[in-house]
């Protein structure tokens, strides 16, 4: 079955919108592995808009599924992934101004400075997985990076499951028997969500991982936290 791994960003975005520790996320984090998260995802950014660079700290004390630090390989993101030493770290070619990840690395420009990073996590036992789009050259040439995984950047998928979700669906499903034809292991995240989270899982059965966000803690809102990640777990199952 597909993990789940709930990013927690948006619940550290409310708690930095008023100051003070409400909502906890530490405590947030907890919760969400209690009502059956597979892992916590966290996506620190150089200003610290959400998640800040001490909740990684905390969180690394307490979190005991999988934990997963996404992130642009910036010195500073190096030093806190590798004094953390997470179960899993994704990496994307975001920008410090992006208001959130838009695009998948370009693995033959940028080839050589994801060899140097993902060899020195994986020299310290770190997983590492890498954000790409449904090229087949960025999938193909993933591989001489030394990633172990890559993550589908799920965002076109999402934005036309509506409109044709079999055709929507196809580029994705492509590019995902392209990775496992390569020995890749398989994440995906971006505007996943309930209502398009199934499919696309009943089309890739063999995708390892899913990281989920906005649309879960959103969802939250409605039908509270334990019940929207079981609704999502169950998305996972069928």
């Amino acid at each position: 079955m597909t993990r789940l791994s709930v990013n927690i960003n948006k619940i550290a975005t409310i708690r930095n919108a008023r100051g003070g520790n409400t909502p906890d996320v530490i405590q947030a984090a907890v919760k969400c592995e209690s009502f059956g998260a597979q892992g916590i995802t966290v996506h620190p950014r150089p200003d610290e808009r959400h998640i800040r660079y001490d909740d990684v700290v905390e969180l690394k004390k307490v979190v005991k599924t999988e934990f997963n630090i996404e992130g642009y390989p910036s010195k500073s993101f190096i030093d806190l992934v590798l004094k953390n030493k997470p179960d899993q770290v994704t990496l994307v070619p975001d920008p410090p101004h992006v208001l959130t990840s838009n695009a998948g690395w370009d693995t033959v420009q940028h080839k050589t400075l994801l060899k140097e990073v993902i060899a020195e996590f994986k020299k310290e036992g770190i997983r590492v997985s890498i954000f790409v789009d449904t090229q087949a050259i960025n999938i193909e040439n993933a591989v001489d990076t030394g990633t172990d995984r890559i993550e589908m950047y799920t965002e076109p998928y999402a934005a036309n499951y509506f409109t044709n979700k079999e055709k929507a669906v196809a580029p994705f499903v492509d590019a995902a028997k392209i990775a496992k034809s390569l020995d890749l292991g398989i994440n995906a995240g971006h505007d996943l969500n309930l209502d398009n989270l199934n499919f696309l899982i009943k089309n890739i059965p063999w995708i390892d991982e899913v990281s989920i966000g906005h649309a879960l803690i959103s969802d939250a809102l409605y039908f509270g936290l334990e019940n929207t990640i079981q609704m999502y777990l169950h998305k996972l199952a069928n």
